[in-house]
């Protein structure tokens, strides 16, 4: 099994910080951030989602990003059944957790289906990490999303961002990526604020839900690994200390 710090992280060099692009549904969308360098890409398979992608759709599809980067395979509070499907059709080298899955849930998917697991979060405020030592433990890389609103359609690709001062003192003992309202003009900001592994983005580098912009693609991860840059070569007191991923998490 892929271990959590090949998912990213250890340190603050640019070299372990990991760009993912996610809800990717088209040929040109998929090539336009493999050529831009991003590390991991998701597709998401949530029919409510203007970026669901068909399981019947999706080998073809997939196919043409294996060795370029890592496959993350979004779903939401899918049950065995459905995750059986989503693995077989994506063969996704990693598992996105987007719904109310539980630390239990988490730790039971992994082992079932022996891929590292990614778990979103929703943070609005600070009593929303109360979770992160409980998901840390199980999981191989947790994603801090802003919060929907109660009703929302869907649970994340909202295009909100949240407070990033909640994250600027994180110690969650496994690696961690930052989403949620992040864009081309906002990431720098972003990074010089949170204490994260890496980023991900969706509806900031779209031109309507669901429609990639390879423009916006390109200056995203562009933008995201100046920013990486420029944290690594920060003098070593203003960059706080990574936290390592939890011992034995590797198998």
């Amino acid at each position: 099994m892929a271990s959590a710090r090949n998912l990213g992280a250890g340190d603050d060099g640019a070299g372990s910080f990991k760009v993912k692009i996610c809800g990717l549904k088209t040929p040109d969308a998929l090539h336009a951030a493999l050529d831009a360098g991003a590390d991991l890409v998701g597709f998401v398979h949530f029919p409510r989602s203007p970026r669901h992608l068909a399981l019947a759709d999706a080998p073809r599809l997939i196919g043409e990003a294996r060795g370029r980067a890592q496959v993350v395979a979004l779903s939401v509070d899918a049950d065995d059944a459905l995750l059986a499907a989503i693995v077989e059709a994506f063969r996704p080298d990693v598992l996105q957790l987007h719904g109310a899955e539980t630390p239990q849930r988490v730790a039971a998917v992994r082992a079932r289906f022996g891929l590292p697991v990614m778990k979103a979060l929703p943070v609005a405020r600070s009593e929303d990490l109360a979770p992160v030592a409980d998901y840390a433990a199980v999981a191989d890389m947790l994603l801090f999303d802003a919060k929907p609103d109660p009703g929302a359609l869907l649970p994340g690709g909202n295009g909100r961002p949240f407070d990033w001062q909640l994250l600027a003192e994180l110690d969650a003992a496994c690696p961690v990526m930052l989403s949620g309202g992040l864009t081309p003009e906002n990431v720098a900001e972003a990074l010089s604020v949170a204490r994260v592994d890496g980023v991900d983005v969706s509806s900031g580098v779209e031109d309507a839900p669901g429609v990639k912009s390879a423009e916006k693609i390109f200056a995203f991860v562009a933008a995201a690994r100046k920013a990486a840059a420029a944290r690594r070569d920060r003098p070593a007191a203003a960059v706080p200390s990574k936290a390592q991923p939890i011992e034995g998490q590797a198998s």
